[in-house]
Parts: structure tokens; sequence; C-alpha cells
């Protein structure tokens, strides 16, 4: 699609987008100093209202809009509705409160205008149990064992590491639980989920090691060698 029938295509919200301003008690007009809409309500003091519309949700567009900031009380962003585009996306709508902007669902072809996001200040719902789980992970991981952005082999978590642990007890031959917790306070609870394949069962109360967690212990280093500091080469 070239720049010219994309123009035409934005337009089209427009009619949609400058109804719904002036119900709101705003008069609207279009391409202002560059600006798609731009919209006043009258008063002592003018409120001065920026939108910005594009058939998508793109990074173009929160430019726009961020550059646009120091000259309105308000920024919208209109996008054209879609059943499973960007806008139907969740973390768009945080996006768009974190930066204070409001967002508009746009169906041209109804008329239709939908409220995504109300502009202004906003701070997201603290989650207690994600930062627990942050917290944690970083407390218990051994050393700095993972670089950063990766994401195409196996991360070496704390639980990956303490695995590790049991199973490094047991290269020599089966050995009971009970002496394995001594890698691992957990380790009752690694051997009997076996997430990763390397535990067999030999009898009661007792576990040795299978050929995948040989692998293991021969792919990643032993943990005496993990060191706090920059991140360790990751294994191939």
């Amino acid at each position: 699609m070239n720049r010219g029938s994309a123009d035409q295509l934005e337009t089209s919200l427009y009619a949609a987008v400058k109804r719904y301003l002036e119900t709101l008690g705003f008069v609207a007009k279009g391409e202002i100093c560059g600006c798609d809409v731009v919209a006043i309500r009258v008063g002592e003091e003018p409120f001065l209202v920026i939108v910005e519309m594009k058939l998508g949700f793109t990074l173009e567009l929160v430019l726009q809009a961020v550059d646009r900031l120091p000259m309105a009380d308000e920024i919208w962003l209109a996008v054209k509705a879609t059943t499973r585009g960007r806008d139907r996306d969740g973390r768009v709508q945080k996006l768009c409160r974190l930066l204070g902007f409001g967002l508009l669902r746009v169906s041209p072809n109804a008329g239709k205008v939908e409220v995504i996001a109300e502009p202004g200040p906003y701070r997201p719902r603290s989650n207690a149990r994600r930062r627990s789980r942050l917290l944690d992970e970083h407390r218990r991981r051994i050393g700095d064992p993972a670089h950063g952005g990766s994401t195409r082999q196996p991360i070496m978590t704390a639980y990956r590491q303490r695995a590790l642990a049991c199973a490094a007890q047991l290269r020599d031959g089966a050995q009971a639980v009970k002496v394995l917790r001594g890698q691992a306070e957990d380790a009752s609870a690694i051997l009997q989920r076996n997430v990763y394949g390397w535990f067999e069962r030999e009898r009661r109360g007792f576990y040795r090691l299978t050929p995948a967690g040989e692998t293991a212990l021969a792919r990643w280093p032993p943990l005496a060698s993990i060191t706090d500091g920059p991140a360790s080469a990751p294994p191939p």
C-alpha cells in the first residue's frame, strides 16, 4: 500500500472521531500543524486535545503522540477496529495508560467509536505474587548463569540449579533422599516431580541418575564453578 492510499484510508476514521469529540463538547478540526485532529473545548482556559489516527497500532503512531505531548492537555490515539489486531491486545491498552494516552477503536463503516483507554495518569495494580516470584528466583539463583535475552536455549533457573546439584550427588550411584536434602532443601519434591527426566526411583526413598541426567551433567558445569558477576558463556 502506498502512502497516498494509506492517507485516504486513515481519513476514513476522521468523521467518526470528529463526531465523537463533538459529543464531548469539543470543536474538532482536521490537519492542523501536522496533527491529524485538533479539538478544543472553549472555556476560560481552552482545553486542547490532539488525536493521531492510524489504521493499526504502530510504533510510529506512539512516537507521533509522544511528540505532541508538550502541546496538548490530552492525547488520544485512534485506530481502526479489528477482530484480532493490536487494538485487541491488552498490552497495548496498558502501554497507552502508562503513557497517559487515550485509545479509541473506530469502526468507520458503522461510525462507531469505542473508548479502550482513558487518558490520564496511571499506575498498574501491584501484583504481589509475580513480584514475590521475581524476588525469590533472584535470591535462590546461584551466581548469574544466564545471559539476558536468551531465547533459544534452556534457562539456568534456580530450580534447574538445585536439580543439577541433586544429579551431581547421584553421579556415583543411588542415594537416599535424606542425603540429597543436603544439596537442595526440596530434593524430595524435585526427585518425585522429575521435571527433566533426570531421576529414577530405585526403591523406596532411594533414587539414581538416568542417561538424561548424565547428559545434563555433561552439558552444564558444576555449581561450584558458578560465581556472582557477569554471566558465564552459555553452553552449546
